[in-house]
């Protein structure tokens, strides 16, 4: 059978842990050859030989140590990956960090501006970079990864919640100037993963994150969170044609049926599902401004 990625090739940041890794470790199933990098050389060295037993003999595997938030890196990340394989499809975009914790006034600046540079910054790079490349080819995909920060107040975790939030809506925004050479950008929200970043939250204790947010951080370590496998099939299915048209939009790889959604894409693609917007008085039962 087919596979849903046969012959595409996808560049993934962030990939040499956690979701990245195995949204890597997906899209080689999937059929695809991947471009994989991330900031930390030698762990990336690890993940591609643990990618090798995943990858059939008609796939190849590139990793390329760079930091996506300088446009060198980036550029150089997209121009080895379509030197080696001679087209880019996907492009996901993973790599993220938490950032500074504490009160926004309190955090060091440098930190909170770092990690808007990694969240926001990174994303955008990358997509300026791969563009020109998609655009002809007339086609591509783009996924994003937000999360809860985009959709919610964190307290104490501002850098987060603010970069998350852009990233959002430079994914709507990108989804409308580029969709006249059918490139579909998304965003997903993967859940609750207990990956790194959580063990960021419990040992930065809640002093810094706040009471409530470390007691949560606590309870999912507990749980043993989301599934990386969720956020990463997700990744799949917004990489593949499976998801021809549906764009401009933040998706939960947990709460929505998003495995169905190519039933709905006439909907999706009429309405502001899936989008974030200003909530109006009318929106909850209020009539505060209506005649």
């Amino acid at each position: 059978m087919t596979k849903p990625l046969e012959d595409k090739t996808a560049v993934i940041t962030g990939a040499n842990q956690g979701l990245g890794l195995e949204i890597a470790r997906k899209y080689l199933e999937a059929g695809a050859s991947v471009s994989i990098c991330a900031r930390d050389a030698e762990r990336l060295a690890q993940a591609k030989r643990y990618l090798q037993g995943f990858a059939g003999s008609r796939q190849e595997i590139v990793s390329v140590a760079a930091d996506i938030s300088r446009n060198d890196d980036s550029m150089a990340v997209v121009e080895k990956t379509n030197s080696t394989f001679g087209r880019i499809d996907i492009l996901v975009n993973n790599a993220g960090v938490y950032g500074p914790k504490g009160t926004v006034e309190e955090v060091g600046w440098e930190d909170w501006a770092r990690a808007m540079e990694i969240n926001l910054y990174g994303s955008v790079l990358m997509c300026r970079a791969v563009l020109p490349h998609m655009k002809r080819q007339r086609k591509g995909k783009i996924v994003q990864l937000s999360g809860g920060g985009a959709t919610k107040p964190l307290p104490r975790l501002s850098a987060y919640a603010v970069s998350k939030a852009a990233v959002v809506r430079f994914a709507e925004t990108l989804a409308e100037e580029v969709k006249e050479y059918n490139i579909d950008v998304n965003a997903i929200a993967p859940g609750a993963l207990n990956t790194r970043m959580l063990k960021e939250v419990l040992d930065a204790g809640p002093g810094n994150v706040g009471q409530a947010f470390y007691d949560q951080a606590v309870k999912q370590a507990q749980s043993g969170g989301t599934s990386l496998e969720k956020g990463a099939d997700l990744a799949v299915f917004l990489g593949s044609s499976l998801s021809d048209g549906i764009t401009g939009k933040l998706i939960s790889a947990v709460w929505d049926p998003w495995a169905s959604l190519v039933e709905h894409k006439e909907d999706l693609r009429k309405t502001d599902i899936y989008t974030l917007r200003r909530i109006l008085p009318d929106d909850r039962g209020k009539n505060w401004g209506s005649e």
